[in-house]
């Protein structure tokens, strides 16, 4: 078992590998997507019980626009059936929902679901759930720096009293900490534009399982792995 004493405080995690988990399986790839909602429960669950702080999942990029109406029809309807099915249990547990990424360019009914699922658990102050939706760092730290300029203009601060804390405060993941444990499911190693500014210190796990087959047994080593690590955060121990 994980020693609680060890875990991070945020793991952000890249679920990859629907399609492939779904092409193996000979199946469409929104089969694929919803065989991904099914591991992710568990991980919830997990992460809630074993008292993570805080839980991010890149659930839909800026750039997933480019794929086929097919799949992107399937992934925007599986968003509305995750909100209906799952909201009642997330609230009883007490977890906060809170969508990182630009909610306006969403149809509808899929902002309008997601609103409601922040508005009903704003209160809450158990895992602070946050699902990266229409999300891409970079357009994340452009609208920061555009924050920052603005209020520079209107002379509330002065560019050069601009600090970290600052710039923290004008990005989605404001009064989070930064990420300690960054997961990437399917082995693919890399970032894919998903908090880049966060993920400065963060540890990074990529372990070779597909999304949907990633298990609860498959988290705790993912946990296990960081727990053991020495974070020096660019010091040096003597």
């Amino acid at each position: 078992m994980t020693d609680v004493r060890k875990l991070p405080r945020h793991v952000a995690i890249i679920m990859d590998g629907n399609g492939r988990w779904a092409k193996a399986h000979a199946l469409k790839v929104a089969m694929g997507h919803r065989k991904g909602v099914e591991a992710l429960r568990g991980i919830i669950r997990e992460s809630s019980d074993i008292g993570i702080e805080a839980l991010t999942l890149y659930a839909f990029s800026t750039e997933n626009w480019r794929r086929s109406e097919a799949e992107v029809s399937a992934l925007m309807a599986l968003l509305l059936e995750y909100f209906s099915s799952e909201i009642d249990e997330l609230d009883e547990k007490n977890v906060r929902i809170r969508i990182l990424g630009d909610k306006q360019g969403l149809p509808a009914p899929q902002r309008e679901a997601i609103e409601k699922a922040e508005e009903r658990t704003k209160e809450n102050g158990g895992l602070k759930l946050n699902i990266a939706i229409n999300y891409g760092a970079r357009a994340e730290i452009l609208s920061a720096v555009r924050t920052l300029a603005q209020k520079a203009k209107e002379g509330e601060i002065l560019p050069e009293d601009i600090t970290e804390a600052d710039f923290s405060a004008a990005l989605y993941t404001r009064d989070l900490p930064d990420v300690d444990l960054l997961i990437r499911t399917s082995g693919e190693m890399r970032l894919s534009n998903f908090l880049l500014y966060q993920c400065a210190y963060a540890e990074m796990v990529f372990p070779k399982v597909l999304w949907p087959d990633f298990t609860v047994a498959d988290y705790h080593a993912a946990l296990d792995s960081f727990g053991a690590r020495d974070r020096r955060f660019g010091g040096r121990k003597e």
